[in-house]
């Protein structure tokens, strides 16, 4: 705009500028849209109800709709959200509504059905753990919103699936609705002319409305705030004195429940990327790995947020909810940065589109693992004959559960297979997904069983090193004893070198009677000769302190490192039922660990063993509380025993499999688990994980064209 105009709008008065602005408005509405520019991005519901239409879809019926959302709530306490749009804005319908369930906070029991009339096209969209079964989903489409939709019954469509979801959740059969055709395409351009005619006319109603309530509205205007139904409530307002603040409990629960989703994610995505990279090469994977990269520090951060709430010093109630709501963020940023790729990550990989190469490369890796399965059960033996029980624990199951997962690929890969063979790609990448996930958990299976192997020989190697240096320890111990002067307090050295000779004769006995744990055994032996050393650090010089620390952080980098071993490997591989509180405690471990790495590169040795012993410690309470949590799954129900049904419990287990029936669109492509039914004879209970955070991967869905 010339400098002229510019002064010129500028005298003028607010009203004269809102006579001016309100015409421009009208004017703009009237005029035909360039092509796409009403497409519609994941939406903001309403706030003030269930229905948000966007085409005037519904016209007079929408009390019916309202009426049967109301009964549906009544009767099975499920709440249906409807939205009504011209288009999904050129995306994945399964994908747009996905995302404007999750940016709204739609909860458990809250179902999202989304109708794109122009483009005629829907999607139906249920958290991962929602009662509803991916059967009664697609039941309920077939039999009740898709009749409706194709013969243009908007009302009728939200009506069905109302009523259907109530039947199918009371056990009964979902009714067929009454069909009442409406508008052909609600949401189209074909009214265009007619609103041309009406630009004057409205223009100057507009005008003179806009004039006489501006007063009146100017300061409401500014200090109301329109807020999605997550952030306040459905009918709240932003920011609003009355509104509640989330009761700390149930704050808490949410901090847990996104940790375990996150962790879930970012450990799904991690498995999905190593694929992608020895497929395509590091360089066009490296997008996806610095994504995997930020989501992990994310959430370390927040699993240490969390070690800090857990722990014996309590926080008080602001700094509690500031700490949880930290973690919450912290999530939802690792999330959103894995679900920001996810559909790239999607393009590179197209596994529909090379699902026969991806079932050939999986069908390779079944059969190299398939020989390395049978070497790891040989080496269990050999450690089983060489050491004792507890030595052999963490890696007692792991065999066991590759077997169980091979079953799985087994299944799975048959089943790719066919569908390859069907020419049937979409069904094909669902299962070689599965199948994959599966081949990435016997590998870290087979790879602990090794891994124990070595760990347990390291141990027996610097054994015999330990005790000589403890025996050292005790001789100037007792030495320095006997040099003490009378009535100078000696107890507390006096345990301890009682302790360290009882652990040191313990420890050489049963190395001599047969097998035993050699890295339980090195674990006494340090923890006892570094309580001598601390004892005589006072009269040692400081060279030689310094010296006899760095020997024995190299033992208990050792144990700690064993002991963080397994228990990621047993959280990886059993984290469909593993809780919040053994990650927190496995992220804790791998901090102090790492830290404790850090510190004996700057020369604090000290330092550097106090870390790796609380590391040692807090792994073995990570193990412990996992394996309470898988106990509990099982006693309550959760898989049935780990050879039943085909390998799938223990893909449910694992967290390769979550939820109802497979999902369709590839399984959740674009961020983890959801889309429709493949079909009957889906063969097994869950969609697999694929790329991406929770913002995709917790919700399932369906639907289609109409």
């Amino acid at each position: 705009m010339p400098p002229a105009s510019r002064t010129g709008m500028s005298r003028l008065s607010i009203p004269g500028r809102v006579l001016i602005a309100a015409l421009a408005a009208v004017v703009w509405t009237a005029l035909p849209g360039a092509p796409g520019a009403r497409a519609e991005d994941p939406v903001t519901l309403s706030r003030e109800g269930q229905i948000t239409d966007k085409v005037d879809a519904l016209g007079d019926r929408e009390r019916q709709v309202e009426a049967s959302l109301d009964r549906l709530f009544e009767e099975q306490r499920v709440q249906l959200f409807v939205a009504y749009v011209r288009d999904f804005s050129g995306r994945d319908a399964q994908t747009w509504t996905d995302e404007t369930a999750n940016r709204n906070g739609l909860g458990q029991e809250d179902v999202l059905l989304a109708v794109a009339t122009h483009d005629r096209q829907y999607a139906y969209s249920v958290d991962q753990g929602a009662r509803l079964t991916d059967t009664q989903l697609q039941d309920v489409a077939n039999t009740a919103i898709e009749p409706a939709l194709r013969q243009n019954d908007w009302a009728g469509a939200a009506i069905g699936a109302a009523d259907g979801y109530a039947a199918v959740l009371g056990g009964e059969p979902v009714p067929a609705p009454a069909i009442t055709p409406g508008a052909a395409d609600p949401g189209g351009d074909s009214d265009s002319g007619a609103s041309a005619n009406l630009i004057v006319p409205v223009a100057v109603l507009v005008v003179v409305c806009a004039v006489a309530a501006f007063a009146l509205t100017r300061r409401r205007r500014r200090t109301k705030t329109r807020t999605t139904p997550a952030a306040g409530g459905w009918g709240g307002e932003a920011g609003a004195a009355a509104e509640p603040p989330v009761p700390l409990p149930d704050l808490d629960a949410r901090a847990k429940e996104d940790l375990v989703d996150t962790d879930d994610a970012v450990r799904t995505s991690e498995e999905e990327l190593g694929f992608a990279t020895a497929q395509f090469g590091e360089e066009a994977a490296a997008p996806f790995a610095e994504a995997v990269r930020y989501a992990k520090d994310e959430l370390t951060a927040a699993f240490r947020l969390r070690q800090q709430l857990d722990d014996a010093f309590p926080e008080d109630d602001a700094t509690r909810r500031r700490m949880l709501d930290e973690i919450i963020s912290r999530c939802a940023d690792a999330d959103g940065r894995l679900d920001a790729v996810s559909e790239d990550f999607d393009r590179l990989r197209s596994l529909e589109q090379t699902a026969p190469q991806a079932v050939a490369t999986a069908e390779t890796a079944y059969r190299d693992l398939v020989a390395r399965v049978s070497a790891a059960d040989t080496a269990l033996g050999t450690m089983r004959e060489r050491y004792a029980g507890s030595a052999t624990a963490p890696a007692a199951g792991d065999v066991e559960q590759a077997k169980d997962r091979l079953v799985f690929v087994t299944s799975t890969l048959n089943q790719a297979r066919q569908a390859v063979d069907s020419e049937d790609n979409s069904r094909a990448a669902v299962y070689v997904r599965a199948a994959e996930g599966a081949i990435k958990q016997v590998a870290t299976l087979v790879d602990a069983v090794d891994r124990r192997a070595g760990e347990l020989a390291e141990a027996a190697d610097k054994l015999p090193g330990a005790l000589t240096e403890t025996e050292t320890d005790l001789a100037d111990a007792r030495g320095l004893l006997d040099g003490t002067p009378e009535g100078v307090p000696t107890a507390d050295l006096r345990g301890r070198v009682a302790r360290a000779e009882a652990v040191a004769g313990d420890v050489r006995a049963e190395i001599g009677s047969g097998p035993y744990d050699p890295i339980d055994a090195l674990r006494r032996v340090e923890e006892a000769d570094a309580a001598l050393d601390e004892a005589l650090a006072g009269a040692r010089e400081q060279e030689h302190g310094t010296r006899r620390a760095r020997s024995l952080l190299d033992q208990a980098m050792l144990t700690a490192r064993a002991a963080i071993g397994a228990a990621a490997d047993y959280i990886t591989t059993n984290r469909g039922a593993v809780g919040s509180q053994a990650r927190t405690r496995l992220a804790e471990a791998q901090r102090r660990w790492e830290r404790a790495r850090v510190l004996s590169e700057g020369n604090d040795p000290q330092a550097a063993l106090a870390e790796a012993q609380q590391a040692d410690a807090l792994a073995a309470q990570a193990r412990s509380l996992a394996e309470q949590d898988v106990r509990g799954y099982g006693d309550g129900g959760g898989f049935g025993g780990p050879r039943g049904g085909g390998g799938t419990g223990g893909a449910v287990l694992g967290g390769i499999l979550l939820g109802g029936l497979l999902g369709g669109r590839g399984g959740g492509f674009g961020g983890g688990f959801g889309g429709g039914s493949v079909g009957s004879g889906g063969g097994f209970g869950g969609g697999p994980g694929s790329f991406g955070g929770g913002g995709t991967r917790g919700r399932r869905g369906g639907g289609g064209r109409f």
